[in-house]
């Protein structure tokens, strides 16, 4: 649902054919380079959330990640702990304030990405909707600039 003009008296419709097919997006981005790693599935647990964690440590073999996100129940399991042990020293997760989401750099990209691609949309599919997913980020990760300025980095590096 979200708050959109139209015209006085005129009540502005979407249609909903169906009960809607959900998909989850579990995400992360690079602060310094404005990386992103997105996944979609049908349920967000503590599964998933490791699933995401192990991408990450897939995509940065040879690096320290340090993840800052929030205190979600599904960021403390002990499946997370687990990849977090596996990873050898190379996983480092940061627990934000509760309640502070203008902190999360992520919070960001969905709001760019729900204005962007779903905001008053209706897909055919659910596969539609993977796809116009996947080429926002794939978009976004060919230029990079465009995503440190939606979360504030391009910004506070170039005063650095």
């Amino acid at each position: 649902m979200r708050a959109l003009w139209s015209p006085r008296g005129q009540q502005v419709m979407i249609s909903t054919p169906m009960q809607p097919l959900r998909r989850y997006g579990l995400g992360a981005v690079n602060w310094y380079s404005g990386e992103t790693l997105v996944i979609t599935r049908r349920r967000k647990r503590r599964r998933e959330v490791a699933e995401l964690l192990e991408a990450l440590l897939r995509r940065h073999v040879h690096e320290r990640i340090y993840v800052a996100w929030d205190n979600a129940s599904t960021h403390q399991d002990e499946e997370i702990e687990a990849v977090v042990r596996g990873a050898a020293g190379r996983l480092v997760l940061l627990s934000l304030p509760t309640y502070s989401p203008w902190l999360n750099p992520i919070e960001m990209v969905w709001r760019h990405f729900r204005r962007e691609v779903t905001h008053c949309e209706l897909f055919g599919s659910v596969e539609a909707l993977l796809e116009a997913t996947r080429e926002f980020f794939d978009r976004y990760n060919r230029q990079p600039d465009g995503m440190r300025s939606i979360i504030g980095a391009a910004h506070i590096q170039q005063k650095l």
